[in-house]
């Protein structure tokens, strides 16, 4: 049994919410740089993870755990969170707290965690693409079983009419554990959380098919640890998640006559050993370090690209997407929306500006109500949220220039009518601050200068340029030390396509310049989009999707490590935060 100094202490959460960790120190008096990440289950906080600290952390280790919000010590209401994405953020911000205050790579960390801290460690793994030596999921939560009859539509209709609603849970601690010992341990302690926010368990569910439907986007070693006897949840989306893992290290594990409370069952000395012998092997497992930069040739996102390019599909599927062709041009039209679609490109500039405005417009009120529908559509909602991500990202990066009292030279290499950064400028007039916006499109350039008119913004600069042509980047006047790649690669499939852009500007960009650069690992709706709507070129508009991994490696050839990110609640768009480096010894520090 190790004997460990436990401290408690805070950190900053998301949205700057002060949330309560404890670190537990390795014998040889903090000399280790590797680090057991634990994280709790639902209901439940970090006092609790002492048991699995005491016999899964090697000696050498620190260990950490921290008390979700609305949870434990940690403030809110119990069992809440605005979303899923928050309880997600929040553990990529402990990661980095973790990192930065205790000298700790992240290649250093490896994550435990236990049903919902499971599904939250998985779509970390999935959305922010961490570059982790591994994680010991113990039964996640990935299909909760609600037992009573059509449950789930009813807390939906319920979450619509009632806000912050809360259910409690019907588990009683007999239905997680053998142990009599830690039965009672569990009805006494007063930290536990025995409610949960609707939302929240709605999210739960939502977010798990995404995971689980794309766990081929995971490349970390995973250990999955599986209760025979759980009353909680399915194991069925368990056995899938591994199957689907492109891991080249993983494993499941079933664990016989278990229930759902895997590391605090009676036998759990048989689920430590499995933990101790996984960590073990990943540190002494001499990895290959994976890279997806030419997953374009070859990948399971290219694979997915070519099926829906050409697979035929069943009559009824043709019959499906022929109607809501049809609707498009007959009273589709009524909607300006489908109107600039139609005639410009779903996927251009004009159409993003138009979604952007959130403003319904239409030809009658019918009209107007299609466009309400239409602008309103996940997709689109997901690319207003992008549109706020990568603005807080832009002012938080010039915030920071402005301490140090740098001018501000921003780029943006495929503009469209640039309105976030015309907003943006115009905020920004009084600073050392200029701007210029490129784009291949005359119309995009055209409505971009009419919005910089209608704002008297006069710092900006504006230009018809090939983001994909090199040769146009030798002629800026300025070397930018913020450069905006919004809504552009997600276009194009190509990868070579990307590192011609990156190759023109890793001429021309400053030494520590950012670079803010959005992606689209996921996307719910490829087939419909690809068989109703046109892009630009008045073509299908098929995308093929980059995992955030994919994405993040591409940059990393050209100096640019990404430092932080954010992901809309659907887990559609991400906006990433990279800094450039021409030193390769503070490139690698970096990441």
């Amino acid at each position: 049994m190790n004997h460990r100094t436990e401290t408690k202490q805070t950190f900053d959460g998301y949205q700057e919410i002060k949330l309560t960790y404890r670190s537990w120190q390795p014998k040889d008096n903090g000399g280790s740089k590797k680090a057991l990440i634990i994280l709790h289950r639902g209901h439940e906080h970090s006092g609790r993870v002492r048991d699995i600290v005491d016999n899964v952390c090697p000696d050498e280790f620190w260990a950490f755990s921290f008390d979700s919000r609305g949870h434990g010590e940690s403030p809110g209401p119990r069992g809440y969170a605005p979303s899923f994405t928050h309880l997600v953020k929040d553990l990529d911000l402990f990661v980095k707290f973790v990192s930065e205050t205790y000298k700790i790579k992240t290649q250093d960390m490896l994550v435990v965690a236990n049903s919902v801290g499971a599904v939250i460690a998985s779509t970390w793994a999935h959305d922010y693409a961490p570059d982790i030596k591994g994680m010991i999921l113990a039964a996640p939560a990935f299909n909760i079983k609600l037992y009573v009859p059509l449950a789930l539509p009813a807390l939906k209709i319920f979450n619509y009419f009632k806000k912050d609603a809360f259910i409690s849970s019907y588990v009683k601690p007999k239905f997680l554990t053998h142990d009599k010992e830690q039965q009672r341990l569990y009805n006494e302690d007063k930290l536990i959380t025995p409610q949960i926010a609707v939302n929240i368990l709605l999210d739960l569910y939502q977010v798990s098919e995404r995971v689980v439907s794309d766990a081929s986007a995971i490349h970390i070693p995973t250990l999955i640890l599986s209760a025979e006897k759980d009353y909680v949840v399915n194991n069925f989306e368990q056995e899938l998640f591994y199957k689907r893992l492109s891991s080249t290290k993983k494993r499941f594990v079933t664990l016989p006559n278990f229930y759902h409370g895997v590391l605090y069952e009676e036998n759990r000395q048989k689920a430590f050993k499995e933990c101790s012998e996984f960590i073990n092997d990943c540190y002494n497992y001499q990895q290959k370090s994976v890279s997806l930069k030419d997953a374009h040739r070859d990948g399971f996102t290219l694979q997915e690209y070519e099926e829906i390019l050409h697979t035929h599909m069943p009559i009824y599927k043709e019959f499906f997407y022929w109607v809501q062709r049809a609707s498009l041009f007959t009273i589709g039209w009524m909607s300006k929306g489908i109107r600039i679609g139609l005639k410009h490109g779903f996927d251009s500039g004009l159409s993003l500006d138009h979604v952007y405005q959130n403003r319904p417009e239409g030809f009658t009120p019918i009209g107007k109500l299609i466009d309400y529908f239409y602008i309103n559509s996940v997709g689109w909602k997901g690319i207003r949220k992008r549109k706020t991500n990568l603005q807080n990202s832009l002012d938080i990066i010039i915030s920071k220039l402005k301490n140090e009292g740098k001018p501000i030279r921003i780029l943006d290499i495929a503009s469209g009518p640039a309105r976030y950064l015309i907003e943006t400028a115009k905020k920004e007039e009084r600073t050392d601050l200029k701007v210029i916006v490129r784009d291949y499109d005359i119309n995009n350039i055209k409505k971009a200068k009419k919005l910089a008119a209608e704002l008297s913004c006069t710092n900006i600069e504006f230009a018809i340029a090939d983001a994909f042509d090199h040769t146009t980047y030798e002629n800026l006047h300025f070397s930018p030390n913020i450069i905006v790649i919004s809504g552009l690669f997600e276009l194009f499939p190509d990868n070579d396509m990307i590192r011609n852009s990156l190759k023109g500007l890793h001429k021309i960009m400053a030494d520590r310049a950012y670079v803010v650069y959005t992606g689209q690992p996921w996307h719910p709706q490829l087939e419909m989009i690809a068989q109703t709507l046109n892009n630009r070129e008045g073509k299908k508009w098929i995308m093929r999707r980059r995992s955030q991994k994919e994405l993040d490696d591409i940059f990393k050839d050209f100096g640019i490590c990404k430092t932080d990110m954010d992901i809309d609640n659907w887990g559609i768009f991400t906006v990433s935060t990279a800094t450039y480096s021409k030193s390769q010894i503070e490139f690698k520090e970096a990441c």
